[in-house]
């Protein structure tokens, strides 16, 4: 027992710091999101946008797996930290181009229409996939 009393009490601080960091991050990568989308999803979800709701959690998701597998991989808090920023750019770069490439999709959120969501929720979650797939390696 006291082996694994004192495995324990080593990894315990280990995984609160490394799933705290982890969080942290996660945190700033939405409030990023949230600056650079050009709707205010927030709002729109406080208003009652069903839409709006789908796509900020399809956001957090997309975000929380590529960051899920840099803690998981991990050598380190740096191995995290570095390649968790890293995800963390690939992820918001690639919902601003598809914003870009989907010039109406905007709108459409803002209006309510849930069949866009679910597009764009599809889009930032392939994206995830394969960010965090490339970070496995």
């Amino acid at each position: 027992m006291e082996p694994v009393l004192q495995s324990f009490l080593t990894g315990f601080p280990v995984l609160l710091l490394h799933f705290s960091v982890t969080l942290a991050m996660l945190g700033v990568g939405v409030l990023i999101y949230q600056r650079i989308t050009p709707y205010h999803e927030l709002d729109l979800i406080r208003a009652g946008n069903n839409a709006a709701a789908i796509s900020l959690s399809g956001a957090i998701l997309g975000l929380a797996l590529p960051l899920a597998i840099c803690m998981a991989k991990s050598v380190n808090l740096w191995d995290i930290i570095v390649w968790g920023v890293v995800t963390l750019m690939i992820q918001l770069l690639a919902y601003r181009l598809g914003d870009a490439i989907l010039k109406g999709l905007p709108a459409r959120i803002e209006a309510g229409e849930i069949g866009a969501a679910i597009l764009v929720v599809a889009i930032k979650l392939a994206v995830a996939m394969i960010n965090a797939a490339a970070v496995a390696g």
